[in-house]
């Protein structure tokens, strides 16, 4: 037994979610290099100074560093050369910043062995993992940086990486577009640009509406759950039902900026909209087409049986899209469908219209009863008629002498044959009316 607690509760009111990123800082040799002012090392590790200051007094979030090409010398080569200097834990700037510091590039470039080791770094606890790569280079170990990062953001062990190349050749940029979001610091002057465009975004969240467009594309839809899929993972990061607030405008939700989405309202059909992309800090309008209509079967007055249920396919196509129950009310999208009602014979219905705001309602017969009595248990069928063929409803129970049936209005021929007459020409057929809700006894 599963016992699910689904009281209401107050996400505004919970604490905001905590925030982990990692440093990923490449202290291979060509950091020596010469860059406006003086060395990428030199140049790097101050504004990461700055950077790390600014970021002392930030709540909810812990800081990790770790750096690579720093421990061994090149040549020889060393792909191994990765360390975690600083592990994740709050209050921990000013042991990032002495480690900076101190840091002589060295060795090589191990870029996706270092990818991988980060994804044992971040704790198991719930939190938005992010890595922030800070390199001038690329792979200088045969490595996969692109299949390690795809795998690990699969995984769903961190957010798509952030990027910085510094100063890297037009001609290797591309190779770091498939590793994470990729910013290109020419100059020192875009490299700090880099840095706090980064970690505004890897900090702000950002607001959303969702508008739900009716047939004339005002927002008037609403209570459907929408999902929010991380398009790259296919991970869903939300789930919503759709709601209007007092002022019967859509609501505002808080969402993560950093994954592309694509959202699925899960109206009957789905409608979706794909590539979703959100600006840090600002609010963003998506309209998705979503007109809906009702739809409910009933029979013609009171019936006393069982509840049946009917089977809604969009027109043509034969997937189930919903197996709804007589007398209930469901909603679809605006459009045509076809409905086979689970009576006894079905009865199957196309073109049925679906329109905007308005309650489709589908009346069928009443049904009737018929009870056949026989002397002996024996083999049968009922079947009805489709023009001059007959068309097979159901089986009889061969182990019963009386049997009550409900079947929908119509023409019948029951066929029989008892148990202990081993000769074909002992089979009894008889055709017989079946009216709305009256009874037909057979002997």
């Amino acid at each position: 037994m599963c016992n699910l607690n689904l009281n209401a509760q107050n996400k505004k009111n919970e604490t905001p979610q905590l925030t982990r990123i990692e440093f990923l800082f490449d202290a291979s040799q060509s950091m020596f290099g010469r860059w406006q002012s003086g060395a990428k090392i030199d140049v790097a590790k101050l504004l990461m100074k700055q950077l790390m200051d600014s970021l002392r007094y930030v709540n909810n979030l812990e800081l990790a560093l770790r750096v690579y090409g720093h421990q061994k010398n090149f040549p020889p080569q060393d792909c191994d050369d990765s360390k975690l200097e600083v592990p994740f834990s709050k209050g921990n700037i000013s042991a990032i910043q002495q480690v900076l510091k101190d840091v002589i590039p060295r060795g090589t470039t191990p870029i996706a062995k270092s990818l991988e080791l980060c994804g044992n770094d971040f704790p198991q606890s719930p939190s938005r993992n992010i890595i922030i790569l800070i390199t001038d280079g690329i792979e200088e170990c045969g490595g996969d940086p692109c299949a390690i990062s795809m795998a690990l953001q699969k995984k769903g062990i961190f957010l798509k990486p952030f990027v910085i190349g510094l100063g890297l050749d037009e001609s290797l940029k591309k190779t770091f577009e498939c590793v994470g979001r990729y910013f290109d610091a020419t100059n020192e002057s875009m490299f700090r640009d880099a840095l706090n465009i980064v970690i505004s975004q890897a900090l702000n969240n950002t607001t959303l509406q969702v508008n739900l467009l009716d047939i004339n594309r005002n927002p008037t839809e609403t209570n459907v759950n929408m999902t929010f899929y991380d398009k790259f993972t296919g991970q869903d990061k939300y789930n919503y039902i759709h709601t209007l607030n007092s002022k019967g405008n859509p609501d505002t939700l808080v969402i993560d900026p950093l994954p592309i989405y694509r959202i699925v309202a899960h109206t009957l059909p789905p409608v979706s909209k794909d590539s979703i992309t959100l600006v840090p800090g600002k609010h963003t309008i998506i309209g998705i087409d979503a007109p809906q209509g009702e739809l409910i079967v009933k029979f013609d007055g009171r019936s006393e049986y069982k509840k049946v249920q009917f089977i809604v396919r969009q027109h043509g196509v034969m997937q189930t899209l919903n197996l709804q129950d007589e007398n209930s009310t469901e909603k679809y999208i605006v459009g045509k469908y076809d409905l086979e009602i689970l009576t006894t014979p079905r009865i199957v219905l196309e073109n049925v219209d679906i329109s905007q705001s308005k309650t489709t309602t589908v009346s069928i017969p009443h049904p009737g009863i018929v009870t056949l009595l026989t002397n002996n248990q024996g083999y049968g069928s009922i079947y009805t008629y489709d023009r001059s063929n007959l068309k097979w409803v159901i089986n009889l129970n061969n182990d019963l002498t009386k049997q009550t049936i409900v079947l929908q209005p119509g023409k019948y021929k029951v066929v029989y044959r008892p148990k202990n007459s081993r000769e074909s020409i002992y089979t009894i057929e008889k055709n017989f009316l079946l009216s709305r809700a009256n009874q037909a006894l057979f002997h």
